[in-house]
């Protein structure tokens, strides 16, 4: 169980953090005994299971285009009481909503961005992000944990002898951004989010390279200014959660070497 390090600086919010600060962090790992690789992401309020499948089979697109290495794909889901009011399932609608899909999209590249896919081989890795709660942050949640569940993944893989060498190239982490009352604001709740004259989200590489910006303004514009100091607090969030994850995966690894 890894927790978030404080950040104090400027005044403070409604929950008592300052303006850069992430609400704390914890990852239980090896969650669904039946996943590949699993992790529950505790973020704040919000908590997402993250679990990875692995089918010994790439989409059908891909045999007749005669793309060679494999596949990562995700889907995402909020229960029906992650939310103050029930959520309806969307096999009940008889269609996934607009929200839902363009969320696992989302993850599906971000993810895809941390892999070289021809080291994959012919198989397809399944990402499922289920939220058991929401209180703002999801799909930033749902990204952040996922890399971890894939982590724990290709570990088992490599010990299967299923892989003869990892195909992770980066880490992969993504946070919220916004502006609230004319301030930056790092990692917004809910309520906050609600609020917000703009929102962002920001996905990353531990190579420090851009994987998405996601950012509207909902109630007002904003300027370069405004972007940079946003997308700044983003980055120091993101490195923040690397290292989170990276904690994560090492207090794994250390138990599997005092096992042996």
């Amino acid at each position: 169980m890894i927790d978030a390090v404080d950040r104090a600086e400027s005044p403070r919010r409604v929950d008592g953090r300052h303006s850069g600060q992430i609400r704390p962090v914890r990852f239980h790992n090896h969650i669904a005994a039946y996943a590949t690789g699993s992790t529950l992401i505790e973020w704040g309020n919000t908590r997402v299971i993250c679990g990875v499948t692995v089918e010994e089979n790439v989409p059908r697109w891909m045999k007749d285009q005669r793309v060679s290495g494999g596949w990562i794909t995700a889907e995402y889901s909020m229960l029906p009481y992650s939310t103050l009011e029930r959520k309806q399932r969307d096999i009940a609608k008889g269609k996934l909503d607009g929200r839902s899909q363009e969320i696992q999209r989302l993850i599906g590249r971000s993810i895809r961005a941390a892999v070289d896919l021809e080291k994959v081989g012919p198989r397809t890795i399944w990402v499922d992000c289920d939220v058991l709660q929401a209180d703002g942050g999801t799909r930033t949640a749902s990204i952040t944990g996922a890399y971890v569940a894939l982590s724990l993944a290709i570990q088992k893989l490599m010990e299967e002898g299923k892989l003869i060498e990892s195909p992770l190239l980066n880490a992969v982490a993504a946070v919220s951004v916004g502006l609230l009352n004319h301030q930056p604001l790092l990692d917004l709740n809910y309520v906050e989010d609600v609020a917000a004259q703009v929102d962002m989200n920001v996905v990353m590489t531990s190579g420090g390279e851009f994987v998405e910006l996601q950012g509207s303004g909902e109630e007002a514009t904003f300027n370069d200014n405004q972007l940079a100091a946003m997308v700044e607090l983003a980055k120091d969030g993101i490195r923040q959660l690397l290292a989170l994850q990276q904690a994560a995966l090492g207090q794994v690894q250390l138990k599997r070497e005092q096992a042996t």
